[in-house]
């Protein structure tokens, strides 16, 4: 099974898609004229809107949703990965596509708001919506959501929960061994997936409203929290701070930093934090209330910074300040190499390690409540998304207990993810997140040449704000804009 995935895994993220979210991200930033650093503090100002309603959610709670997708374990056990496998200029990387990759989220956020539309009482968008709407390619359409459906709902909530497990289990010990339906499985580990299982069947049985409104409190304390950690551990090794920029500029274009090393793994874990053109972030900016959908794509792109450019950059000047990723024992959980050993890449013991190293035991717990918060929200996000799709395939094809099922899957996938080893779920997720980028980021390109709709929103917004306006609004119509019936 390990083979069968790695070679899957071989095409899925083969330079190709590398190129692609590199290039997506380039072309989008000049076709907007880099409105991710133009339009700055215009998204800060339209975070504070809190604007809301029956249907939609506010800015800041859409933020908050996308931001638990963007802000989960990618932030502490896959940036431990980038730089296990790819060394530190792996990070330079990590923020190179984080800067590119905000163009290309406001380019998919602003099209899941114009093409959004109200279901059951609440908006619905994504990728599928506006692959249908803008391109006309009700196929296309069908392939993107049933690949998500399958990847949020099924393949990606295991990684999620399985470094809540790894972390746990590293930060309390692993207690007794019970066998579970034939195999091993530490104690620890099993009151942690009841746990988390049973706290995120609450919260996704209540629907959106209740996981924006979680996500709204819970997202800005976890973060901020992090970071604060974070730069305590860096102020305690200040004077190393030059030596750590020095090393992660050192191989950034030397060999060493091929497809197979810092570019390959910083864009990989790089697009699996920040998601940018990933199409998840469309999903809950099509939720937003806004009175333009410039303003929740400049709010999305925004996102991007905070995961990459705050939270990750945390993670990876934690290890790299610490020199914790300089450890004997390390086997690399990706190659299905067998063998025992004390430190995972694939999980958050390099970032365990460097708060340890700091303030004691109390590091790796830390660690571990940090990671439940992240990975949690991360889990509310995925069902979202997972929704949504199931959503816009119930439209012309129903059957019964849909979303039941979906929970139950869902569910069942995060238990089994936090009990199992991280090799095969993170194998498992890489594939899941590289087929939505491959689709995604295809669709987005060949609507801007179809009629560039996202970008002929940004400049209509810019002409409004330029004329002061005190309301915004928006006419499709008028702008050459089709099939967008919400907002006509």
């Amino acid at each position: 099974m390990q083979e069968i995935v790695a070679t899957i895994n071989g095409y899925i993220w083969s330079e190709a898609l590398i190129y692609l979210c590199l290039g997506a991200g380039l072309f989008f930033s000049i076709i907007t004229r880099f409105a991710q650093v133009r339009h700055f503090k215009e998204m800060i100002r339209l975070l504070l809107s809190n604007k809301e309603s029956e249907q939609g959610i506010s800015s800041f709670q859409a933020l908050a949703v996308s931001l638990s997708g963007r802000v989960g374990t990618g932030n502490i056990a896959g940036v431990a990965a980038a730089i296990g496998f790819g060394g530190p200029s792996a990070v330079f990387w990590m923020w190179v596509v984080a800067f590119f990759g905000a163009a290309t989220a406001y380019i998919e956020s602003a099209l899941g708001q114009i093409y959004k539309e109200e279901d059951e009482g609440q908006y619905r968008g994504g990728p599928a919506y506006y692959i249908e709407k803008a391109m006309g390619q009700r196929w296309y359409a069908w392939i993107f959501a049933i690949a998500t459906i399958v990847a949020v709902g099924a393949l990606l909530p295991g990684v999620q929960s399985n470094s809540i497990g790894n972390a746990a289990e590293l930060a309390f010990g692993g207690g007794s061994t019970i066998d579970f339906f034939g195999d091993s499985v530490s104690t620890t580990k099993l009151v942690a997936a009841i746990v988390v299982v049973s706290v995120l069947g609450f919260i996704i049985f209540g629907g959106v409203k209740r996981i924006a409104h979680f996500t709204q409190i819970v997202v800005p304390f976890m973060a901020l929290g992090y970071i604060l950690m974070a730069l305590g551990v860096i102020a305690f090794h200040i004077t190393d701070l030059p030596d750590v920029f020095a090393l992660i500029m050192k191989d950034i274009f030397t060999p060493m930093a091929g497809f197979g090393a810092a570019i390959g793994w910083g864009v990989k874990r790089g697009v699996y934090s920040n998601e940018a053109g990933q199409g998840t972030g469309p999903h809950a900016a099509a939720a937003a209330e806004v009175d333009h959908p410039a303003q929740q794509g400049l709010v999305q792109a925004f996102s991007v910074y905070v995961d990459t450019l705050f939270v990750c950059s945390a993670t990876a000047f934690m290890i790299l300040i610490t020199q914790q990723y300089y450890v004997e024992n390390v086997v690399s959980a990706v190659s299905g190499g067998v063998a025992s050993t004390d430190v995972i890449i694939n999980s958050p013991a390099f970032t365990q390690m460097a708060l340890e190293s700091v303030v004691g035991a109390s590091g790796e717990i830390f660690v571990a409540v940090a990671l439940f918060f992240f990975a949690f929200t991360t889990l509310l996000a995925y069902y979202y998304i997972a929704e949504t799709n199931v959503a816009y395939i119930r439209r012309t094809f129903k059957f019964p207990g849909e979303l039941t099922i979906l929970k139950l899957v869902l569910i069942g996938s995060v238990f089994y993810g936090t009990i199992r080893s991280a090799d095969l779920a993170w194998a498992l997720g890489d594939i899941g997140v590289g087929l939505m980028a491959w689709l995604n980021i295809f669709g987005i390109l060949i609507l801007f040449f179809m009629g560039s709709p996202a970008v002929k929103a940004l400049r209509d917004y810019e002409r409004q704000k330029d004329a002061g306006v005190k309301k915004y609004s928006f006419d499709p119509k008028a702008l050459g804009i089709k099939n967008a019936d919400f907002w006509e």
